[in-house]
C-alpha cells in the first residue's frame, strides 16, 4: 500500500493549535496502519448501513422542527428487516455495543481523540476497511441515536420523561436557540460523516469482473481510504465528546471558540476528502460502464451471428431494445398503449432505425406503404410488424424539453410500434447499430426473421423501390425482383401518379422533364408541342423536377402550374420519392455487386440521377416504353432541330428518327456526369460513367445550397 502521506494535499485547512502537523499526520497513520490485520471475514455492511442512515437521517434534523413535533417520517430500508440481515446484525451486536461504551466513556473522561480513535481501530483490526467504518458509525448512531429519541418522545411517554430528566434533556431542550448553531456543527459534521462512508462502502461494491485493483482510479482511492476512515473515526470521537458533555453539564455549557473551530475543520477536511473519493469513484463507474460495454457489444456479435441458430427472437430484441421485466418497453401506435415485447415473438420484425431528424416526406411514404400492405393482409396476419428504434445522442439526462418534444411527436405520427422511451437504447446497442448494420444519419430498416436472424441490414431502398412487394427483403428476393424488370416508364414511375399510369395504358407519347431552369423549361415545352404537333402525335409533360434543391423546384412547379405549362408534382413528397426510388435502385444496385453492369437498367438510373444534379434533362416514352433519356444540351436541340429529322420519320418512323438525331447529338456533346454520395453514407470504391464507361475520378466536395435565393425574382413575374 502506498504511504499516506501521497494524499496530504487532500486534506486542506490549516494546522493550528489542536490538530496534528504533517509530521504527526504521517506517524498518526503509520500507527493506524499498524492496527490492520484483516481475517478475511466478508461482512455484507449494506445492510446495518442502511439502518444507521436511518437513524442519522431522523436525528440530524433541524432541532426546532423535533421540538415542535413536525419531523418527517423517513420509511426505514425494507432490507434492513429481511431474516438474514437480522441474523447478520445479531452476530454483530456485541462489537457495536463495545465500541458505543468505548466512545460513550473515553468521551465523559475527556480523553484524547486520537488515542480513543486509535483504541477503536485497535478493536477492530481484523476487519476490512469498509467494515471498521460502518461498525464505528452504528456505534455512534446508537448513542446519538439514543439521545434525540429521548429529546423528540419525552414529552408524551412517562418513562422517556424519566430517562430525559436524569440526562437533564427538558433543561437543555428549552435552551435550544442558543445551542442551535452547535446543533448545526454537529449535523453537517455527522452528514459528511455519512458521506465518506457511503463512498467508501461504494468502493468495496465495485465488481472486481469489471475493475482491478490496480486500475488508476481505484488504486487512487485505495491509498486514501485509511485516511478516510481514520478521520471520519475520529469525527465521530469528537462528536461524541460534545454530546456527552451536552448532556453532563446541562445547557450552562458554553461552546468554545476552539470546539466551533475543531468542528468546522474536522467537517471541511472530511469534505475535501469526501470530493476525492466522490472524483475517483465517478472515475470507477466510468471504467465499469466502458467495461460492461464492451462485453454487451461482443454479446451482441454473437447474438446476430448467422451461424448460430435460435429458437425464436427475444433475446435479440431484448438485447437491443429492453433486456428488463419491469417495464413494457414499446408504444402501440394503432393503440397509443404500451406494450411488452412478447407481441413480437416469433415475427418478422423490421427495425425502422433513425435520429430525430426523420423528414416529413420519408415518414409519410413510409406511412402510406404500411397502411396500403395492412389494407390488403386485412382479415390475416401480417406479414412482419415493424418497430421505430430512435438513436437519440445522450448528450444529457434527462432529455431536453425541445428533444423530448421532438421526439414525442415523432413518435405519435407513427402507426406501428415505437420504443417508448429513447434512453432505453444503451451505448453499446447504438455502436452495433452503427459499426455492424451501417447506421450513419439516414434511416435504414434491418429486417429479422422469426428466430432473430438478419435477413437484410438494411432493406429501406426495397421497400421505396418495390413496397412490401419485396418481403422477405433478402438478397435473394432482391435478385428475383430486378430479373422481373426492364428499362421502362413503369419502373420510374410505380404507383406514385395514377395519372401517368393512365397516360401509359392509352399508348401516349410521355415526357418526363426537370431541372431549374425557368428559361430552358419554357423553350422545351413550346418545342416539345411544336413537335408533337407537326407529327400528329399524343403528348403529354410532366414536371419531375430534380433531385436537391427543393425550395427552388417548388417555386418553379407554382410558375408552371400558372402558366399551364404541363402537368406538374405540386406535392413535394411525391418529388422526394421520385428521386429517393432512383437513389434506393443505385444503391440496390452497389449493394448487389452490380453498379458497373452494362444493362439498360443501371445505364439510365446512373444518367438519370447525373442529369438530376446538374442543369435540365428530359425522358421520351411511348407509353412504357422508354426511347431517350437525354441532357438539356442534347433533347432541346433534338426538338428545336426537328426540320432537320422530319424527312426520315417517313421511312424510319417518329421513334427511330428522334432516338438517331438525339444519339447523334449526344455523341457529339458527350454531357459531364457526376454522382454525389453523402458521407454519411457507404459509398462504392469505384463507379464507371454511363456515358463513356469510364471509371470516374473521386473528388471531395463542400455543398452549401441557399434554395430561398437560387431563383431571381424577374422569373416569377407573370
Amino acid at each position: 500500500m502506498k504511504s499516506p502521506s501521497a494524499t496530504h494535499a487532500l486534506i486542506r485547512g490549516d494546522r493550528t493549535a489542536g490538530m496534528l502537523t504533517m509530521s504527526d499526520d504521517h506517524v498518526m497513520m503509520n500507527q493506524i496502519l499498524a492496527t490492520h490485520s484483516p481475517d478475511g471475514r466478508d461482512v455484507d455492511v449494506r445492510p446495518l448501513l442502511y439502518l444507521v442512515e436511518d437513524i442519522l437521517n431522523r436525528a440530524t434534523e433541524h432541532v426546532d422542527f423535533i421540538i415542535k413535533g413536525t419531523q418527517a417520517q423517513i420509511e426505514m430500508e425494507e432490507k434492513a428487516q429481511q431474516a438474514n440481515y437480522i441474523a447478520m446484525l445479531e452476530a454483530l451486536t456485541f462489537t457495536i455495543d463495545r465500541i458505543a461504551c468505548e466512545l460513550s466513556y473515553k468521551a465523559l473522561r475527556g480523553s484524547d481523540p486520537h488515542a480513543t480513535t486509535t483504541a477503536i481501530f485497535s478493536f477492530l483490526s481484523s476487519y476490512a476497511w469498509d467494515a471498521k467504518l460502518v461498525l464505528s458509525l452504528s456505534a455512534f448512531a446508537l448513542n446519538y441515536g439514543e439521545f434525540w429519541l429521548l429529546a423528540q418522545i419525552y414529552s408524551t411517554n412517562q418513562l422517556a420523561k424519566s430517562m430525559a430528566i436524569l440526562k437533564q434533556l427538558p433543561s437543555l431542550l428549552e435552551h435550544t436557540a442558543p445551542l442551535k448553531p452547535r446543533f448545526n456543527a454537529l449535523n453537517t459534521l455527522i452528514r459528511t460523516m455519512m458521506d465518506v462512508t457511503r463512498c467508501v462502502v461504494e468502493f468495496k461494491d465495485l465488481p472486481s469482473m469489471y475493475i482491478s485493483p490496480d486500475a488508476p482510479a481505484l488504486a487512487s482511492a485505495m491509498t486514501l481510504i485509511p485516511t478516510a476512515v481514520y478521520w471520519t473515526i475520529r469525527s465521530m470521537v469528537v462528536c461524541a465528546t460534545q454530546i456527552s458533555s451536552l448532556t453532563s453539564m446541562g445547557h450552562e455549557y458554553g461552546v468554545s471558540a476552539t470546539e466551533s473551530w475543531e468542528l468546522s475543520t474536522l467537517a471541511h477536511k472530511l469534505q475535501n476528502i469526501h470530493e476525492h473519493l466522490r472524483k475517483q469513484l465517478n472515475l470507477c463507474y466510468q471504467h465499469i460502464e466502458e467495461k460492461k460495454d464492451v462485453d454487451t457489444f461482443h454479446m451482441l456479435l454473437k447474438l446476430f451471428d448467422p451461424n448460430v441458430a435460435h429458437i425464436d427472437n427475444m433475446k435479440h430484441l431484448k438485447a437491443l431494445i429492453y433486456a428488463g421485466d419491469d417495464k413494457l418497453p414499446l408504444l402501440d401506435g394503432a393503440t397509443r398503449r404500451k406494450v411488452g415485447l412478447e407481441v413480437l415473438r416469433r415475427r418478422n420484425v423490421l427495425l425502422l432505425i433513425s435520429s430525430l431528424e426523420f423528414s416529413g416526406d420519408e415518414l409519410a411514404i413510409l406511412e402510406q406503404i404500411y397502411s396500403d400492405t395492412r389494407m390488403h393482409e386485412a382479415g390475416m396476419q401480417s406479414h412482419y410488424e415493424v418497430v421505430w428504434i430512435p438513436v437519440v445522442e445522450r448528450s444529457g439526462v434527462p432529455l431536453s424539453e425541445e428533444t423530448r418534444t421532438r421526439f414525442e411527436a415523432l413518435r405519435s405520427s407513427m402507426p406501428w410500434y415505437s420504443v417508448e422511451d429513447p434512453f432505453l437504447i444503451e451505448k453499446p446497442v447504438m455502436r452495433f447499430i452503427k459499426e455492424v448494420w451501417h447506421f450513419r444519419t439516414k434511416p435504414i430498416l434491418v429486417v429479422l426473421d422469426p428466430r432473430g436472424k438478419v435477413l437484410s441490414q438494411n432493406a429501406i431502398h426495397m421497400m421505396w423501390i418495390w413496397g412490401s412487394a419485396a418481403f422477405p427483403f433478402t438478397s435473394y428476393e432482391e435478385e428475383k425482383l430486378w430479373s422481373k424488370e426492364t428499362w421502362q416508364l413503369n419502373l420510374l414511375i410505380d404507383g406514385i401518379d395514377p395519372l401517368i399510369l393512365d397516360w401509359i395504358k392509352d399508348g401516349k407519347y410521355i415526357f418526363l422533364y426537370g431541372g431549374d431552369d425557368m428559361e430552358w423549361i419554357s423553350k422545351f415545352v413550346a418545342s416539345a408541342r411544336t413537335v408533337a404537333s407537326a407529327f400528329g402525335i399524343p403528348l403529354e409533360m410532366v414536371y419531375v423536377g430534380k433531385s436537391n434543391k427543393r425550395e427552388q423546384v417548388k417555386k418553379v412547379a407554382a410558375i408552371i402550374k400558372e402558366r399551364k405549362l404541363s402537368h406538374c408534382w405540386e406535392d413535394p413528397a411525391m418529388v422526394w420519392f421520385f428521386w429517393t426510388r432512383l437513389e434506393s435502385m443505385m444503391f440496390s444496385k452497389i449493394q448487389l455487386g452490380r453498379a458497373d453492369d452494362l444493362d439498360p437498367i443501371v445505364q439510365g438510373i446512373k444518367k438519370l440521377l447525373s442529369y438530376g444534379r446538374e442543369g435540365g434533362w428530359a425522358v421520351l416514352s411511348e407509353g412504357s416504353n422508354i426511347l431517350v433519356n437525354g441532357h438539356s444540351t442534347t433533347v432541346l436541340p433534338t426538338l428545336v432541330d426537328y426540320v432537320k429529322w422530319r424527312g426520315n420519320v417517313a421511312e424510319k418512323g417518329f421513334n427511330l428518327s428522334f432516338i438517331e438525331y438525339h444519339d447523334q447529338l449526344h455523341n457529339v456533346a458527350h454531357p459531364c456526369c457526376r454522382f454525389e454520395f453523402l458521407a454519411t453514407t457507404k459509398a462504392p470504391e469505384s463507379i464507371r460513367c454511363p456515358e463513356c464507361h469510364r471509371v470516374m475520378e473521386k473528388h471531395t466536395a463542400f455543398v452549401c445550397c441557399h434554395d430561398e435565393q437560387a431563383i431571381p425574382d424577374s422569373l416569377f413575374a407573370s
